[in-house]
Order: structure tokens, then sequence, then C-alpha cells
């Protein structure tokens, strides 16, 4: 397990298959990020009802989960160009080849820090030059990433990705606006089984759910 400069626990990006299991490239983060924002947004249909003047609104679409964050990378010590180490995220959005009639798509990945771990494929990134050598090589830079989810948890086999067995488990960030059962349908496709997700999280009060408590999801 790598460690960031200042000996910490490095957060990790890393390539995934189709079974949620770790593959091909890995980059382990130089310096942890200070902060990472997840957001989510829900598509609801307004409907009008007769002498109000308020609409009645239902749920329709539940939307993807992104994850943003910042990433430094700094091989100014070591005289290093930097971008040998950044373009590997880049390789992250490298369509894969199409097989036969599979249309092309980008691989998926993991970022992974602690407790958290959030699937998803790379939307969008930003890279950003910040400090050079005398002859122009870069030796500093940072990174915007956007992660958008693309896969909910009945999508994967009964895997855990470290151990190779037993259930996956997943971190879902509370954000403003959630409730349990939304986010149950989200996970399950199932509103109803909201409460699952509150006894496994030991939630006395599902009306009170914080925005940036992070919950464990259980197995289906």
């Amino acid at each position: 397990m790598a460690n960031t400069r200042g000996n910490l626990v490095a957060a990790r990006i890393y390539e995934v298959d189709d079974s949620g299991n770790e593959s091909g490239q890995a980059v382990d983060c130089m310096f942890n990020p200070f902060e990472y924002t997840v957001s989510k947004s829900n598509t609801y249909e307004e409907k009008s009802r007769n002498r109000s003047t308020t609409p009645q609104v239902e749920f329709k679409k539940s939307g993807a989960q992104t994850l943003k964050l910042t990433l430094l990378f700094d091989t100014y010590e070591a005289g290093e160009d930097v971008s040998q180490t950044t373009n590997k995220l880049w390789k992250f959005m490298e369509p894969k080849p199409a097989q036969g009639n599979q249309k092309t798509s980008p691989p998926g990945v993991a970022f992974e820090w602690g407790v958290f771990r959030f699937v998803a494929v790379i939307t969008q990134m930003t890279q950003k030059f910040t400090l050079f050598q005398s002859d122009g090589t870069p030796v500093r830079a940072s990174v915007d990433v956007t992660f958008t989810q693309h896969r909910d948890l009945n999508d994967y086999p009964n895997q855990n990705p470290t151990s190779g067995g037993g259930p996956i488990r997943r971190v879902w960030a509370v954000v403003v606006g959630d409730r349990l059962d939304t986010i149950a349908t989200a996970v399950y496709g199932d509103a109803t089984k909201w409460r699952q997700i509150a006894d496994y999280n030991h939630i006395t009060n599902p009306l009170a759910l914080r925005p940036g408590t992070q919950l464990t999801i259980p197995e289906d």
C-alpha cells in the first residue's frame, strides 16, 4: 500500500473490470485531495391537481452520482517530467477497442481512499501545469477530475474487489435532498428497501439524514 509525500495512506485511482475487480493501470496519489464533492440529481414530474395551486410531484428518474476532486502531482525534487505521471490518468479516458458488435466504451475505474470507494468512468479531466524547470519541463500539476457513476450495486457479481469473495459494499455520500427511499430506489430499484439501509447503518431517524454522511449500502 503506497503512501503520500506526507506519509499518509495514499488515495488510489485504478482500472476495474466488468466484475468491479481491480485490473490494469493504477495511479497512487502523491498528495491526497483536501476535499471531494459527491453530487446527484433526480428528475421529477409535475402533475396538476384539481382545486390546488400546488402541483403533485412524482419521482421519475434517478440520476447518476458524480464525484469531483482536485489532485496535486509534484516531481520538482526528483527533477522528472510530471506529465509522465499525469498522463497515466488520461489513459483512463481512452476508449477500449470494440469487440464484435460491442460499442466502444471507456474503461471503468475506481477512486478509493480509506472506506470510500467510488466505481465510475472519468467523464471530464483538466490538467494545469504550475511549475517548470529552466528548460520548460513541467514538474508540478493540478488535475481536476470528474467521475460519473455508471453502475449500481446490483450490476456486480457477489465479489469483493480486494479479496475476490464476499459481497461488494458500496458507500453512498449523502447530499442535500437525499432520502432513504430515493437512495434505495437508486441502488436497488425498490424504494421500499430503505429500511434495509437504515438498519445496516443503525439509523433511528430516517428523516434526519445529514449531508456529508457516508452510508454503507449492504448487498441486496
